[in-house]
């Protein structure tokens, strides 16, 4: 079994823009946050971030922060969040899927569409840069995809995991999670994933494929309050 470190998941984004996604964000001091057209995603290292973070998202910018603490944070108005859930899957292998296909840069005006649709999460004209995103087309139309987006060291997020209303109940979701997987462990990383706490359906599907609950989490959105 691939061994790697599972303190990383604990911050995941700050994980990910000190090291692999470098490129896709900005990083001063303690903070760090996606480019917006990436994603809304940021984070702090540590409690003294928060000042550094004001001035990377500008007076009137916002952000996504995982795990953010549930109470006020100086200098700052939450603009609201919920709980979600983290899981991993060192015991999940995967396997390729036949219908999958790579989309493209030619595919995003689709995959936003989709996205906007069925509402997975948060997803920008740039996210799928993050990494591979698999889509599985009907009458030529995407119905269903699945993608990469964060990279701490050792561990890939399975993301954007979304399925047209008229297709569900046929796996395509399952299969395309199981598709991500596969071509995460042939890099030798693990998979893990972020769900909505409310997202009953979603989660008993991610624990029946094997993933592990490891934690619950915040996702709060944040801006820097009127000075």
């Amino acid at each position: 079994m691939t061994t790697v470190d599972r303190a990383v998941l604990d911050n995941p984004v700050w994980a990910a823009l000190l090291h692999g996604q470098k490129a896709f964000g900005d990083v001063r001091g303690q903070a760090a946050r996606f480019l917006p057209e990436v994603s809304p995603f940021a984070a702090v290292g540590d409690a003294s971030g928060w000042a550094d973070l004001a001035e990377l998202t500008g007076p009137d910018g916002s952000v996504l922060v995982p795990a953010a603490p549930d109470g006020p944070v100086a200098g700052w108005e939450r603009l609201g969040g919920g709980r979600g859930v983290q899981l991993t899957g060192e015991d999940v292998a995967g396997a390729p899927d036949p219908e999958a296909v790579v989309l493209t840069a030619a595919d995003v005006p689709e995959m936003l569409d989709l996205v906007a649709r069925t509402q997975p999460g948060p997803f920008g004209p740039r996210t799928r840069e993050l990494g591979v995103y698999l889509g599985i087309r009907r009458a030529g139309a995407l119905v269903a995809m699945a993608g990469e987006r964060l990279r701490p060291p050792g561990w890939t997020e399975i993301s954007a995991v979304c399925t047209d209303p008229a297709y569900r109940g046929q796996g395509l979701a399952r299969r395309l999670v199981a598709a991500v997987a596969a071509g995460i462990r042939d890099r030798g990383e693990l998979p893990f994933l972020h769900a909505a706490g409310t997202n009953a359906d979603a989660i008993r599907l991610y624990l029946a494929m094997g993933f592990r609950h490891r934690r619950d989490l915040n996702f709060h959105a944040y801006r820097p309050s009127a000075r």
